[in-house]
């Protein structure tokens, strides 16, 4: 095939598709076109940037332009914005710089992301009403707290003037964060470390939806301890203020603030898949075969914009997560490269650090959910220790596990606790690829020494629990 293969994105699934492709098919061109100046960065540091932990803005970027061109012979081109695919032609439109040209193509990998949920509140468009998405935002968001410039010129990607544009601006004092998910968990921990009155607001009854009712009620107990003033089952109405926001409007109250932070979600960007006629799936991202491959047979799809199958029920998902866009990219860039590669199922596994606690969840937890998708749901939920009674420095661990009373399969589990959390969860998510029964993932042979484990690890303990229960 003479004609390049082009990537649309040059984010997780873009350049690890681009990386993959150029190493199997060295002799073969790849052209990756990214709209914005940021390729191959980790977005889900930007809170810890935003916190201080991370210093520089650019100490989130894994590989830069300069490397993927240079070292990996990668023909990219940023601030280059692909806006038209014509399937039948297999030629794409960019605009560039200098004006707009066509790039023709023998294979296309569609990796546009995903963006920030905007909700129709009424004062969005005030000063100081943020959403964090990108490195910009997170940029942003530091100067308008008055801290540092970001350590990295920003001019190229039109933030040059950030510490003009806010140099008058009295740092905050109280932020207000709509949606309690993951991003504004991450942001109330690095708002509180620079002594900000922080306010979360939450429309559903528990924040962290995907984790379960039982984590997240000991997340919301955490969170009052260090100071976060929660407002669930509160949907916000509207940001007030004449030019900066001053207020958020929740109800019957107003509660002061003079920043705001919306993290209300991502959705999948697929207009640009639309126009071209490229199949959308169920949950609205872009429907996909087992190899990435969408309903035109030279167009592929990976990211946040693509659907996977999930491997708990069978079914379409979509679960933005770095991991299986860069998995995704990956097999992508080796299928085109002629080596059919599965791009690999889902089960949801996430881990979101709180103050003090890890919180983690994989596979299916909701009932409804689960019932949805066939299964006669049973939950139980324990209590125990991280580490040997005896030892020094343990710390509770709550583990809520679902399986299926019918065949006995586990279905999900969500955790919670100080320490050894995040990565325990590992062998459930483990368990739920292999369709693991709750007896024989209880039956696993698990390390042991005092100061990581009890004899009977947390996962054996409640997997041996709900046996039980389901016997």
């Amino acid at each position: 095939m003479t004609d390049p293969f082009v990537v649309v994105g040059g984010d997780a699934a873009g350049m690890s598709a681009a990386s993959k492709f150029g190493r199997e098919a060295p002799d073969r061109e790849v052209v990756v076109f990214e709209k914005g100046e940021w390729v191959s960065y980790g977005a889900c540091g930007l809170p810890y940037y935003v916190k201080g932990e991370v210093e520089r803005l650019d100490d989130l970027v894994s590989v830069t332009p300069e490397e993927f061109v240079e070292e990996r012979g990668i023909d990219l081109r940023t601030d280059h914005e692909v806006t038209a695919i014509d399937r039948e032609r297999q030629v794409v439109t960019v605009a560039a710089p200098d004006g707009e040209f066509e790039q023709p193509y023998g294979d296309l990998l569609i990796a546009t992301g995903a963006h920030a949920v905007e909700p129709p509140i009424e004062g969005f468009d005030l000063d100081g009403v943020f959403t964090l998405h990108s490195m910009d935002t997170a940029a942003a968001v530091r100067r308008y707290m008055g801290l540092d410039a970001p350590a990295v010129d920003l001019s190229a990607v039109g933030y040059g003037s950030i510490a003009d544009e806010y140099a008058g601006v009295v740092a905050p004092e109280a932020v207000g964060i709509v949606g309690g998910g993951d991003v504004g968990i991450e942001m109330a921990e690095a708002f509180a470390a620079h002594d900000l009155d922080v306010h979360l607001f939450e429309m559903l009854p528990h924040t962290l939806q995907p984790f379960g009712a039982e984590a997240a009620a000991t997340v919301e107990d955490h969170l009052a301890e260090q100071g976060v003033h929660l407002h669930l089952d509160t949907p916000v109405d509207a940001f007030r203020g004449d030019d900066r926001v001053e207020a958020i409007t929740a109800g019957d109250a107003d509660v002061p603030v003079d920043l705001a932070l919306v993290g209300v979600g991502v959705a999948p960007t697929t207009d640009l898949a639309e126009r071209a006629g490229v199949d959308l799936g169920p949950t609205g991202a872009i429907a996909t075969d087992a190899y990435g491959r969408t309903n035109d047979e030279h167009v592929f799809a990976a990211g946040d914009c693509a659907e996977a199958t999930n491997a708990v029920t069978g079914e379409p998902d979509h679960v933005p997560l770095a991991l299986t866009a860069n998995r995704a990219g990956r097999a992508i860039g080796q299928t085109v490269a002629d080596d059919p590669t599965l791009v690999g199922d889902i089960v949801g596994t996430a881990a979101v650090k709180a103050f003090d606690l890890e919180v983690a969840r994989t596979g299916v937890l909701d009932p409804e959910a689960a019932r949805d998708a066939g299964f006669d749901p049973v939950s139980v939920t324990i209590t125990t220790q991280s580490r040997a009674h005896y030892y020094p420095g343990g710390e509770e661990i709550q583990i809520t596990m679902v399986g299926d009373r019918e065949s006995g399969r586990v279905l999900g589990a969500s955790m919670v606790g100080r320490e050894g959390v995040a990565k325990r969860v590992d062998t459930v998510a483990a368990a739920l690829h292999a369709e693991l029964t709750a007896r024989q993932l209880s039956y696993l042979d698990l390390s042991y020494a005092p100061p990581f484990s009890p004899v009977w690890d947390p996962v054996l303990t409640a997997s041996k629990v709900l046996d039980g229960k389901l016997d």
